[in-house]
């Protein structure tokens, strides 16, 4: 029997002119922890754009490598590609297989992508995917409305403690980009 791996926490927080993504590292196969320090953040387009993602590795891998074709194809145009990408992943016999969510975000637009064709530009600039999505963004929601002095990447990780902390699929080995 094949079980399947869920996990993780990604959260994107756009605020004062700043981007940050981060995500946790955990990875677990049923109720077992497979991998504590699992990377899930990349930069893509030398540094413009980062990403992060939840769902299958390798078909998050594959994801991100067709994304940043789209990227190259449409000079960095994050929205198209973006749109590009959710058509093709959603149409296209293989990849409509693929189990992933992306956050995608330039320092002026935070996207969540997925695979039913769904481009999303979230409310409040706050986007999160994944198993502790839910108690990260309510964190990042309270955080940025009350406690705007914070940065970008200061929301993101104190966002993802509180879903560590909750969350039995999320776990406090965090990886943050910002820009």
């Amino acid at each position: 029997m094949i079980q399947k791996i869920h996990s993780t926490t990604i959260l994107a927080v756009l605020h004062n002119g700043e981007v940050a993504i981060g995500g946790d590292g955990q990875a677990t196969m049923g109720n077992t922890v497979a991998k504590s320090n699992v990377k899930k953040i990349r930069k893509l387009q030398e540094g413009k754009v980062i990403v992060g993602f939840a769902g299958s590795t390798a078909d998050a891998f594959t994801l991100l490598d067709r994304f940043e074709e789209k990227l190259n194809a449409y000079s960095g145009n994050m929205k198209r590609s973006a749109i590009e990408l959710a058509k093709d992943w959603r149409t296209d016999r293989y990849l409509r297989r693929l189990e992933a969510m992306i956050i995608s975000a330039t320092k002026n637009e935070l996207l969540v992508i997925s695979g039913t064709g769904d481009v999303l530009e979230p409310d409040n600039q706050v986007a999160a995917i994944g198993s502790g999505a839910m108690y990260a963004q309510s964190a990042a929601l309270a955080l940025k409305k009350h406690a705007s002095s914070l940065s970008a990447e200061e929301m993101v990780k104190e966002s993802l403690t509180i879903a560590a902390d909750i969350c039995i699929y999320t776990n406090h080995n965090h990886v943050i980009e910002k820009l």
